[in-house]
């Protein structure tokens, strides 16, 4: 049972991409640390959520555009992957996720025999 928490903001810039044997997910997660990120999936569908603290602050803010609090963010994949094989990092602020790709779903070359031996 999953305890996603569906409220929140989502801002952050995401790209995916695919290889021949995994998707890669990128996610710009700027001062967030990496206790206060969670990564679910649930069949083909990657969730990050997490919170951005607010800093504590010794003056006065005259400004603030910068979101603070909960955030999630889903990122439907393109194909089935290998749950149990995937592989995330925090660094520098990008989320890094490998997801390979299942068996089932990588694309992979068929032997052509001569004669008439397919049946």
């Amino acid at each position: 049972m999953s305890t996603i928490d569906r409220s929140g903001w989502s801002p952050f810039p995401v790209d995916l991409e695919e290889t021949d044997d995994a998707y890669v997910v990128e996610i710009d997660l700027p001062g967030v640390s990496r206790r206060d990120v969670t990564l679910e999936v649930n069949g083909r569908e990657l969730t990050v959520h997490g919170e951005v603290k607010e800093r504590e602050r010794k003056g006065f803010a005259r400004r603030q555009t910068r979101r603070t609090g909960r955030f999630h963010h889903s990122v439907a994949l393109p194909g089935e992957v290998d749950v149990e094989r995937i592989k995330a990092s925090l660094d520098d602020g990008v989320l890094m996720v490998r997801a390979p790709k299942s068996q089932a779903t990588k694309a992979h070359r068929v032997q052509i025999d001569s004669g008439r031996s397919a049946s």
